[in-house]
């Protein structure tokens, strides 16, 4: 007697096949692959015109790509009868749609596990058609489909959004043509602490007119609802976002301050360089060997290294570059400071230093000042925003040049929003739930 917690074997339950109007018949194990015959549950033979009953004029064989079973690529042959009306002459044949979709060959449960396969478990389209057995143009069709049908379309997808995060991406690395994209996207699960960020969209471009055009194109609702809008030093940006949705706060975030400063810091050792040796850093150089040294914040430099930095700064002709890295490293230990009313205060003491009579040989900490000067309320509003940042906006670029290595680079940039929108886009909870 089988024990009670078990039923009888059924093949067509442990294939998902009565779930797709099938029953199976018979099974063929090949060197490749696993065929399965079946044929159509539903009776099917009463006339769709007149309602008469039709006359059987023999079977089609339909094949239809399943789900891979026992490490095999399986297909589903199925047996479709054929029926003719005597009355009115109509032929027509079983319904198979609840298998799969006319004119597919990929059977509903097999396109879900594709799907499944490129969102939640991030396999590239050549893997998954090679484990189904089937063309890549075949898979990568029905994947787009599905999941622009399921989730991108979804009108949900938009609902909630407080945060926005923008930024530029760069899509291809080949020349010619516009290799820039704006990344849009949702940082309200980030500052709620509910989760991670998630791709809304991906635009052509990199201008004020390419993000003023997407917030245009978007609900006045939607518009509304923006609080705060995370960005880097790009004015372009800011402006596009005062224009549409003027009650939202602009916030610089760290992530490009800290590169700002710190860009002006490499620029003025590069130009020390340059006037003290005559030529660029080679090994053996006093400031080329310091270089990433100087990037390191003051209180993580070992004794080494700050006898390294000591030995440099004595010289006189360094002067200019001591006096950059000072103001690179308040601005690190500014955003250290756990105390955000004390940070705040020490990044306007900076801001407001850069702003006075800074010595004409100072040329990058002079560039900076102004930068910082005129984005200033930017820059601080972070303080007033704790969790707001464009640093998951990176985070999730990092993710895009993931998947290019994955698919080994895209020459259509359809094709890359589409993919990008699956893979970042937060879809993978939302799969989880329908797979139970």
């Amino acid at each position: 007697m089988p024990h009670a917690t078990f039923s009888s074997p059924d093949l067509d339950a442990f294939c998902g096949l009565d779930g797709l109007g099938l029953t199976a018949t018979g099974q063929r194990i090949e060197t490749g692959q696993a065929v399965l015959e079946c044929r159509v549950l539903a009776d099917d033979q009463w006339c769709h015109r007149c309602g008469q009953a039709g006359v059987p004029r023999g079977t089609v064989l339909r094949t239809i790509v399943h789900v891979p079973l026992g490490w095999r690529p399986t297909m589903l042959q199925v047996r479709v009868r054929r029926y003719r009306c005597p009355d009115c002459c109509t032929v027509w044949r079983q319904d198979t749609t609840a298998a799969a979709a006319s004119r597919t060959k990929l059977s509903r449960d097999a396109v879900f596990w594709a799907l499944k396969s490129v969102v939640i478990d991030r396999m590239s389209i050549a893997r998954v058609a090679e484990n189904l057995g089937t063309a890549w143009h075949t898979v990568n069709d029905a994947v787009l489909e599905a999941g622009s049908e399921l989730l991108i379309n979804d009108p949900a997808r938009f609902e909630g959004v407080r945060v926005l995060g923008v930024d530029e991406h760069v899509w291809s690395h080949t020349r010619g043509g516009n290799k820039y994209v704006t990344v849009i996207i949702d940082l309200t699960p980030v500052r709620d602490g509910t989760g991670a960020s998630r791709l809304l969209d991906m635009v052509p471009g990199r201008s004020k007119k390419v993000l003023k055009t997407w917030l245009d194109q978007q609900e006045q609702g939607f518009r509304d609802r923006i609080e705060t809008v995370a960005m880097d030093g790009f004015t372009g940006f800011k402006t596009a976002a005062a224009e549409e949705i003027p009650q939202a706060v602009a916030v610089m975030d760290p992530f490009h301050v800290v590169a700002l400063a710190g860009d002006a810091l490499d620029r003025c050792r590069q130009r020390i360089q340059q006037t003290t040796c005559g030529h660029r850093g080679r090994s053996g150089d006093p400031l080329y060997g310091i270089r990433r040294v100087l990037r390191t914040g003051a209180d993580l430099l070992t004794d080494r290294q700050c006898g390294r930095l000591s030995s440099v700064f004595a010289a006189d002709e360094h002067a200019a570059v001591e006096a950059t890295w000072g103001i690179y490293q308040r601005i690190v230990q500014a955003y250290r400071n756990p105390d955000r009313v004390a940070a705040k205060q020490q990044l306007t003491a900076v801001i407001q230093d850069l702003a006075g009579n800074v010595p004409a040989s100072l040329t990058e900490v002079i560039t900076l000042g102004r930068t910082l000067k005129r984005r200033a309320g930017d820059v601080l509003a972070y303080f007033d925003r704790p969790g707001t940042s464009n640093g998951p906006t990176e985070a999730i670029n990092g993710r895009l040049e993931h998947l290019r290595g994955t698919a080994l680079g895209f020459r259509n940039l359809a094709h890359y929003i589409l993919r990008s929108l699956l893979d970042t886009g937060g879809f993978r909870p939302l799969l989880h739930r329908q797979m139970r």
